[in-house]
């Protein structure tokens, strides 16, 4: 491989690119993250992250660095509102954490493994051969150049490094605008879930004491022509129109606009050239799944890209990121598109929205919509095996010789975890040779799993987990039949057999 000046360059210090900085250095990666913006912002589209991105935060130790986050077990799909706690594990999200909160808390957790965060640095171009990539940036010193092994574009909906790697970004086109402001001693009565109006839907939800954060969507509203930037004089017209109630005299912290544009790259990867969360996928923003989807993306792609970039992937393996998270994209588009069509559909969507009423009375229809928003039903296609194999391992609290433990604690360090659920041996020696890669323990749920019968659990010798939390193997049989196979997938070439005793 060419001489580099670090492993991975990723565009884009969003929450997106902070985290998938921290996990290619818990991988061992050298890298490098380079953002146009000279400072944080402190404006926050996210107010929050979904269940499962939550548990990926677990799964590194860093949901204590949020303080307590509140769940709700209430949530919507298309606005008709249902309880996400029908399905285990589910809920509708933390909420109120600011998506400044979130940031400041990956870049520190990313400095602190190593990461290099360039900031005030604007990526110009790039340039990808055959063993390297070398992109120009323009920096406060002038203009400079950089060469990795792979760069990532976690760039945004308009991104850059998108357009340079010339991948295609398909989809549809904005039909509506939508306003949002932060608004400052009104105190608002809370919408929480948005309201649907005569002419539209509006949503307000306290911030702080002082601080309501509105959206306004009016019903029939084209996507703006220029591109000057909305007025909180537009927002409150609209508002006043929606609401009969006038706030044009209010003070702002924040005022925005977006639209249901939406479209997904053709490819998550060309070459040396990633994309990840926005640069991958853009939509209408419902349930908050945005900028949790590009988070999972991160925690999907950063282990196996520090095992391409350290040399200890298996050939093939960065090829499954986008063969893994494409179809999650086009899935998370298809819900957007579902819930602007019924929430944000004028008085043709009526019919709509009384069906989804009556179909969401059915606990399975509830268990189905809650698993999509939240995120934790995402399984990938591994080619097959015990049920459990691709699906998320659920959090568990674990008990074993060497004391307590979890299956999110086991996770911090992004390695691989076996569970030598059945003590034993023969499922031990088969791993031996991946000791530097996969943590082996024995142990057994600290609740019984036999007292629910429905417990993925159940029957259950060994579990093979990958760094982001899903199920790479399981076998109900003692043993290991199929597990050098997976090791060796997920993990690349064996090391000395004898370098660790059985």
């Amino acid at each position: 491989m060419a001489d580099t000046d670090t492993d991975v360059i990723i565009v884009g210090a969003g929450p997106t690119g902070l985290t998938l900085a921290g996990e290619l250095r818990l991988g061992g990666a050298r890298v490098t993250v380079v953002e146009r913006l000279p400072a944080p912002t402190g404006q926050s589209r996210g107010l929050g992250f979904t269940a499962r991105a939550m548990e990926a935060f677990d799964q590194r130790g860093l949901l204590p660095r949020f303080g307590t986050p509140e769940t709700s077990p209430v949530g919507h799909f298309g606005g008709v509102r249902f309880d996400y706690t029908v399905l285990p594990g589910a809920h509708f999200g933390a909420r109120g954490i600011p998506q400044s909160r979130t940031e400041a808390v990956l870049e520190e957790w990313a400095v602190e493994l190593g990461a290099v965060v360039h900031r005030g640095w604007e990526f110009t171009g790039l340039e990808a051969g055959d063993s390297a990539v070398d992109i120009t940036v323009r920096t406060p010193e002038g203009p400079g150049r950089l060469r990795a092994a792979y760069l990532v574009g976690a760039d945004g909906g308009h991104s850059p490094v998108r357009e340079a790697a010339g991948i295609a970004f398909p989809g549809t086109p904005a039909a509506r605008v939508m306003y949002l402001a932060d608004v400052v001693g009104r105190k608002l009565r809370p919408r929480p879930l948005g309201e649907r109006l005569e002419h539209g839907m509006v949503m307000a939800a306290p911030l702080t004491d002082e601080v309501d954060r509105i959206i306004v969507c009016p019903d029939g509203a084209p996507p703006r022509e220029d591109a000057q930037p909305v007025t909180f004089a537009e927002v409150a017209d609209a508002w006043r129109r929606l609401t009969g109630e006038d706030i044009a005299d209010a003070d702002t912290e924040w005022v925005s606009s977006f639209t249901d544009a939406t479209r997904q790259a053709a490819t998550y990867r060309a070459g040396r050239v990633l994309l990840a969360g926005d640069a991958a996928h853009i939509h209408l923003p419902a349930g908050g799944q945005g900028m949790s989807t590009g988070i999972l993306d991160a925690v999907n792609l950063g282990w196996k890209l520090a095992a391409e970039v350290t040399g200890r992937a298996h050939p093939g393996l960065l090829d499954t990121y986008h063969a893994e998270r494409h179809p999650v994209g086009a899935r998370l588009l298809l819900n957007t598109r579902a819930q602007g069509t019924v929430f944000l559909g004028g008085r043709e969507s009526d019919p709509l929205r009384a069906l989804f009423a009556e179909l969401i009375a059915y606990d399975d229809v509830k268990r189905h919509l809650a698993g999509a928003v939240s995120g934790i039903d995402v399984r990938y296609d591994l080619g097959g095996g015990h049920p459990l194999t691709g699906g998320r391992v659920a959090p568990r609290a674990l008990v074993g010789p060497a004391g307590e433990t979890s299956t999110a604690q086991l996770l911090h360090p992004a390695r691989g975890v076996l569970l030598d659920l059945a003590d034993d041996p023969e499922i031990r020696a088969a791993a031996a040779p991946w000791h530097d890669r996969v943590t082996v323990t024995t142990a057994k749920p600290a609740d019984d799993p036999y007292d629910d019968p429905n417990d993925e659990l159940v029957g259950v010798n060994a579990l093979l987990i990958r760094p982001d939390g899903h199920a790479a193997w399981a076998s109900a049989a003692p043993g290991g039949e199929g597990l050098t196979d997976a090791l060796h997938r997920w993990f690349g070439p064996a090391t000395d057999r004898e370098a660790v005793p059985a």
